[in-house]
């Protein structure tokens, strides 16, 4: 019987994307890889995503088209309008958890004319219990994933597994836990085998390394893996792990009209094409009449679009740059832009001015005066864009070749697990993605004091411990921190954390949904800017909340309260005195009553964080950067 889950298209790009299992209604399944999105043409069935040029090509996906996944809903008599995305469930073995006895497909039918599948398929037992899917299933660092091998297991020796897969036309294995030792133990009614089962357990499949549940064998397997797959539960974390890259349509793509003559003529790929294949006027002639009477405007404005199109429409030349992301970004946030119009995809208003002649009150001038001293630009960005593109997934380790990796010394001698794409072997020309539509607070800080507070000799020397560590780590990230780390990006991720903490009492929305930007760059061009900011997958973006809190006269002081904030923690003076805390010891003083936030905000997995960059050590040898502006 096939089901219908709604589910959100945030969940699709995260923890319910391609090879994730997901639990509806006391059921498991497995979420299918992008190729079987697919409509009844066997066409993908997601719509494209427009205006997005220069971030694929910031991103280096430029080869690649940005599809939404498809779109379905239930309408009357339970029917379903649209394309879902296929699921499978999975595990496929179920078990009696009143007599242990282990079913392989009990919702299948048994001989052929039954009912296709079974709703609620119940033991043979006197209980007549109803069968739950087993709690475990088997995850392979290459990207993996297939049933227990519970025949296997249950015997010692392979002559006696064949006999009884062969000869039992019943089933046979039972799954028992003693409840005084907690162990489980495999039990062949058949042959009366008795095995112990580990469910930590780890075993060599060098063939099936990579092969999914949908899948009947491999296509991908060149190379026989030297890894060991294990046997893991349904609900332990490291079974999937997304892989998310993304960032903001900035101008001039996020400047276009959105339902404007050239957005629909842009967007009509099958027509533009059917006009540029017409060989003679007249043909030409004969499908732009009837075009512009759909989009009712004259055959001449018709043919000065088609021009402007042809001319690198929006673009214009514009041509992206490779990981060049963040620089586009700040130069988009740091220039006024003019004569904006409200339905525009990045709409910035500067503060500037107003902040730095924000009057001050004497009784706490001093502090405010050093904070406003701080800032150099203020930025309210009441609409913003961003762009989520789901890559692939990876299982089982914490690490691979850009994820976390145990502080060992020697990274090079870790396994590290492969990402999966999420067509699982990356031959087709498209990635599912999402827009979302937010706003947030843009803030830089002011270059000639950050230079001088950067040259603290004690400030390199902590900087320059943390990274060595990094370095021995291997770890790296979608946006990677400036290498070597330096002073100023420990400050504004710090700063960034705090902040995101502080927004979420001040302007209502929970941390997890405030997310960071940070933007970091010594040289010729620096970069110093912070950008937190809140995206929801509607077109009318938030509710406004969190650009507000941009105006002057609120941010003062809620920005005075962050760099207070970074003075003490509950778990002082333990946390502002440790060497090294979080994964691999890459946090400094920071920990989960000060400075970390849940870890969709993050760019950089919790680590890399440290208050002595924003409030200066206790034994005064670090001064931390509002004493350099109180200088002045």
């Amino acid at each position: 019987m096939k089901r219908f889950i709604p589910t959100r298209w945030s969940h699709m790009l995260g923890f319910s994307g391609v090879g994730a299992l997901v639990r509806a209604d006391n059921d498991l399944f497995v979420v299918m890889d992008i190729g079987y999105w697919t409509d009844k043409g066997g066409q993908p069935a997601g719509e494209p995503l427009y205006y997005v040029d220069l971030l694929r090509g910031a991103l280096e996906l430029d080869d690649k088209q940005l599809l939404q996944p498809p779109l379905a809903r239930l309408i009357n008599n339970g029917v379903v309008d649209g394309t879902c995305v296929p699921a499978l469930r999975f595990p496929r073995w179920a078990r009696c958890p009143s007599c242990g006895l282990l079913h392989y497909q009990p919702w299948k039918a048994a001989t052929p004319g039954q009912q296709d599948s079974l709703d609620d398929p119940r033991c043979r037992c006197k209980k007549r219990s109803r069968l739950r899917q087993v709690d475990w299933v088997v995850a392979h660092p290459d990207g993996g994933l297939w049933d227990v091998p519970w025949h296997w297991l249950a015997h010692k020796d392979g002559q006696s597994e064949t006999d009884c897969r062969k000869g039992c036309e019943q089933p046979s294995l039972r799954l028992r836990r003693d409840t005084k030792s907690g162990h489980w133990t495999l039990h062949c009614d058949h042959c009366h085998s008795s095995q112990r089962f580990s469910p930590s357990q780890q075993f060599q499949d060098k063939q099936r390394s990579s092969l999914q549940p949908w899948q009947r064998q491999n296509t991908d397997q060149a190379v026989p893996s030297k890894q060991s797959a294990r046997i893991l539960e349904v609900s332990d974390p490291r079974l999937y792990f997304t892989r998310l890259r993304g960032g903001l349509v900035i101008p001039p793509e996020s400047q276009v009209e959105r339902g404007g003559l050239l957005d629909r003529l842009y967007c009509n790929h099958a027509v533009r094409m059917d006009i540029a294949r017409a060989r003679t006027p007249l043909a030409r002639g004969g499908i732009l009449r009837p075009l512009a009477n759909q989009f009712g405007c004259t055959r001449e404005t018709l043919e000065s679009a088609l021009e402007q199109i042809e001319a690198g429409w929006p673009l214009y030349g514009e041509t992206p740059t490779r990981g060049q992301l963040l620089e586009k970004e700040y130069r988009a946030l740091t220039t006024p832009i003019p004569d904006q119009r409200e339905g525009e995809d990045f709409i910035t208003k500067h503060r500037t001015t107003a902040w730095q002649s924000l009057p001050l009150e004497q009784s706490d001038g001093l502090r405010l005066g050093a904070v406003r001293a701080v800032v150099e630009q203020l930025v309210a960005v009441t609409r913003l864009r961003e762009i989520r593109i789901f890559t692939g997934f990876h299982r089982v380790e914490q690490w691979f070749e850009d994820g976390i990796k145990p502080d060992t010394g020697d990274a090079a001698e870790a396994l590290s697990a492969r990402l999966v794409p999420p067509d699982l072997d990356g031959q087709l020309d498209w990635l599912p993605a999402i827009e979302l539509y937010g706003e947030g607070i843009f803030f830089t800080l002011d270059e000639r004091l950050l230079q001088r507070w950067e040259a603290q000799d004690s400030l390199l020397h902590r900087a320059d411990a943390l990274q060595r560590r990094f370095e021995r780590t291997g770890i790296g990230f979608p946006e990677d921190p400036p290498v070597p780390l330096t002073p100023r990006f420990i400050l504004l991720h710090t700063l960034a954390h705090l902040l995101i903490r502080r927004l979420e009492t001040e302007a209502g929305y929970s941390a997890a949904s405030i997310r960071e930007r940070i933007y970091c760059a010594a040289g010729p061009e620096p970069m110093a800017g912070i950008l937190v900011y809140v995206a929801v997958a509607d077109i009318a973006g938030s509710l406004g909340g969190l650009a507000e809190l941009a105006e002057p006269e609120r941010l003062l002081p809620l920005l005075a309260g962050v760099f207070g904030q970074a003075d003490w923690c509950s778990l002082d003076p333990v946390c502002a005195e440790h060497d090294g805390q979080g994964p691999s010891q890459l946090n400094l003083a920071a920990c989960h009553a000060c400075a970390l936030v849940p870890e969709p905000s993050c760019q950089f997995g919790n680590v890399l964080l440290d208050r002595v960059f924003v409030a200066g050590d206790l034994g005064g040898e670090i001064q931390p950067l509002l004493a350099f502006a109180a200088e002045d």
